[in-house]
């Protein structure tokens, strides 16, 4: 028939296990490592205990906003001392002297190779990227260790307590081979920041920041406690209160606090999925090709156009 022959069904068990991450069995997949996280606390045996008691405290001493962005900079045990000048410089000042020396460091030979592997893994699967997250995360991660990335899949989980709200999210890290320098991948990581009302130099701080990003740990951090210290301020202008899941604790949580880190290319079962693309209803059926070449590699599954 050769190559132009059309794809049907019938491949084996092994390609559905691969694509969809189901077996007949329905086995549990491999549940990953579990690792700390690099939140601002000090070092203690129970590291979510202090930081909870960090919060509490934290809450206890707010008199005002000023004296709460003060008590945060000043607990959280950050590098910058420099904190409160935040909220009073401009953003392009903020820009120019914060974000792009943090972000878009040219200097990191490892981090600008990765940057464009991550960049390419993107496009080639972006149909899958608000269509299935889960996916998207797998296959990225299957792609970066094809072609010769430590990548895993990073998922945070935390429990609520005191103002501290429950939440969990989910990224890609990598590391480095030599030093196990840890980089942070988030293919959505500007729309995180996204609040209600946002004030014209809050906006121009968030559009500054990548939507995809490739960051050491310490870098991040910084840019977290900067953002939700201006969108503190600029919710402040608008009369309006910073939500718990905008305080910087809780994001910080999101990429710093404890995590399962796992590598293996199965997601969890999930059922077939369909969407919309270019005005034709779409298909995600369990088929597709082994883009590895050696039986191990991630899968890309086509998509079947149904009018």
């Amino acid at each position: 028939m050769g190559s132009n022959k059309r794809v049907t069904d019938l491949f084996n068990e092994k390609v559905r296990v691969r694509l969809f991450g189901l077996s007949s069995s329905n086995s549990s997949i491999s549940s990953g490592s579990e690792h700390e996280g690099e939140y601002d606390v000090s070092p203690s045996p129970s590291p979510c205990l202090s930081y909870l008691v960090q919060n509490f405290l934290e809450d206890e001493s707010r008199a005002d906003d000023k004296e709460a962005v003060q008590a945060v900079t000043s607990r959280e045990n950050d590098s910058d001392s420099d904190s409160d000048s935040f909220l009073r410089a401009d953003p392009t000042a903020l820009i120019n002297d914060v974000v792009h020396p943090t972000l878009f460091n040219n200097a990191d030979r490892f981090r600008n190779k990765l940057v464009g592997h991550v960049t390419k893994s993107v496009e080639i699967f972006a149909f899958f990227r608000k269509n299935n997250k889960a996916m998207f995360h797998r296959n990225l991660m299957a792609y970066l260790r094809e072609i010769g990335y430590n990548a895993g899949v990073c998922k945070a989980k935390w429990t609520s307590s005191g103002n501290l709200k429950a939440g969990n999210y989910e990224y890609i890290d990598v590391i480095s081979p030599g030093n196990d320098v840890r980089y942070i991948i988030d293919t959505e990581f500007s729309g995180e920041f996204e609040i209600a009302r946002e004030s014209e130099d809050y906006k121009k701080l968030r559009n500054s920041l990548p939507r995809i990003l490739t960051s050491k740990p310490d870098d991040v951090k910084k840019i977290v406690r900067l953002m939700c210290d201006e969108a503190r301020r600029s919710m402040k202008i608008n009369g309006l209160t910073l939500p718990p899941w905008r305080k910087n604790r809780y994001m910080q949580l999101k990429w710093l606090g404890p995590y399962r880190r796992s590598t293996s290319h199965f997601s969890p079962p999930t059922a077939v999925s369909s969407a919309v693309v270019g005005g034709f209803p779409v298909i995600c059926r369990a088929v597709g090709f082994d883009v590895g070449g050696d039986g191990g590699g991630l899968m890309i599954p086509p998509v079947t156009r149904t009018r």
